[in-house]
């Protein structure tokens, strides 16, 4: 049998999954591509919203700055781009979707398809959060280094690299609800298990916000607190929707009782 037919079952053959895997990425290389021409037109604006929590608490009269000549090129080069892959996110997941759909039974797409979907919510959420909360305190916080004898001048790239790192990290973290589910669905974790181990989570997610957030004690409290809650969110989604134990049969009793 040729390598690039059918198999006899109707199931695709390993050169027909990579033709169409090379397709599905092809769209989504022309959707990104699309995504980064239209953003691209408007990444100067796009660049000032997202730096203005920084830029409102900046001393009055103070801009961001480039320190090279191509800084501000490839600043908003990278603002085009990012913004570009959220435009074209849609594409994106659908493209996925098709991909992995065909090999899922049913029951299984009708899982994945909530967990996509909570995935994305759950991310913009925290980024969302990383904007209009840690930002302004966050900022505030090392721009307070001012003083009499030094001067605030944050560059374009710094500036650019600390806030996609903060919007990334709360957009990770704020995963969490959706991480724990499938490892409830898996089997590997309960919730009696989890709510048995909190407070050892409570310590590793102030360990992690302490890591991941800038140096002061606000900060680490704003990524800490909304932790805890979704790990408090985590236990009832896998109470609710968790891997169900196997009731347990009765053992059959020994011959001549």
């Amino acid at each position: 049998m040729a390598s690039n037919e059918t198999l006899s079952d109707g199931r695709m053959s390993f050169t027909e999954h990579l033709d169409e895997l090379r397709r599905r990425l092809i769209i989504c290389l022309v959707a990104v591509g699309v995504g980064f021409a239209v953003c691209s037109s408007f990444a100067e604006r796009l660049f000032a919203i997202l730096m203005r929590p920084l830029i409102q608490v900046m001393p009055a009269g103070e801009k961001l700055v480039f320190t090279a000549l191509p800084e501000a090129f490839f600043t908003y080069f990278k603002v085009g781009l990012i913004a570009g892959v959220v435009f074209a996110s849609p594409v994106i997941i659908y493209q996925a979707w098709c991909f992995v759909a065909p090999g899922l039974y049913a029951r299984e797409r009708r899982i994945l398809f909530p967990i996509v979907f909570f995935s994305t919510f759950f991310f913009l959420g925290g980024a969302l959060f990383g904007y209009f909360v840690v930002f302004p305190f966050g900022f505030k916080f090392f721009i307070s280094f001012a003083g009499k004898y030094v001067r605030v001048m944050p560059t374009l790239r710094e500036s650019l690299g600390f806030a996609t790192w903060i919007l990334l990290v709360f957009g990770i973290v704020f995963e969490t609800p959706i991480v724990i589910l499938i490892l409830a669905r898996l089997g590997i974790v309960n919730a009696e298990k989890l709510r048995r181990n909190q407070k050892y989570a409570i310590l590793i997610i102030f360990i992690v916000a302490a890591l991941l957030t800038p140096p002061d004690v606000v900060s680490q409290l704003l990524m800490a607190v909304p932790l805890m809650l979704l790990y408090e969110l985590g236990i009832w989604t896998a109470k609710l929707f968790g891997k169900k134990p196997a009731p347990e049969t009765e053992e059959t009793a020994p011959e001549g009782e």
